[in-house]
């Protein structure tokens, strides 16, 4: 693991490296619409991440379900793992967000990030509960809500959908709550 140090090489919390690899969000904007585009032109299908993960995880259930059970899941007959573009952008965000660390010189591995050590303090333990928590908080919300910050951010508000624009703003909403919440300055902290 890389071990940086932080006070001589921050920039209000950001890492000198991490800020100057940072992305420009009018042109990641455009990426977005035209891989858009190419999703719906060429696949004739939206982007998407949680039903192609939701229908990976069949995979997985597989040891404890066995193969009986797994094809007589409700969830996973309306939904079977197949090569589709949802499983194609499931593996290419993972594969270009690799790409994009490795390039820039970002990469590290951090079992307790920064932030959440300022915050929490340096467990790993709490800090995996925690990740894994909030995982299942969100995949369950994306699956009641029909569709993630891809689907619905992205492709059902370019679409227009109604649904998409309340799952939108609503997550926006919960997210700066959330964030209000868990990262409020303690009374007698220092900076």
């Amino acid at each position: 693991m890389k071990e940086t140090n932080y006070s001589s090489k921050t920039i209000g919390g950001t890492d000198r490296a991490e800020a100057k690899a940072r992305w420009n969000p009018y042109l990641v904007g455009i990426g977005i619409g035209i891989l858009s585009w190419i999703a719906f032109g060429v696949l004739d299908e939206p982007l998407g991440i949680s039903t192609a993960l939701s229908s990976a995880s069949s995979v997985c259930a597989l040891p404890v379900m066995g193969s009986e059970g797994v094809a007589h899941n409700a969830y996973w007959a309306k939904n079977p793992l197949k090569w589709n573009g949802g499983i194609l952008f499931l593996i290419g965000t993972f594969l270009g967000s690799l790409l994009s660390v490795l390039v820039s010189r970002t990469f590290r591995l951090e079992k307790v990030p920064v932030t959440w050590s300022h915050q929490f303090g340096s467990s790993t333990a709490k800090r995996l509960a925690a990740a894994f928590l909030g995982g299942v908080i969100i995949m369950f919300g994306a699956r009641m809500a029909g569709g993630c910050t891809s689907g619905h951010g992205i492709s059902g508000s370019l679409q227009l959908a109604v649904s998409s624009w309340t799952f939108f703003l609503t997550m926006f909403a919960s997210g700066i709550l959330t964030a209000l919440v868990l990262f409020r300055k303690r009374s007698g902290a220092s900076k």
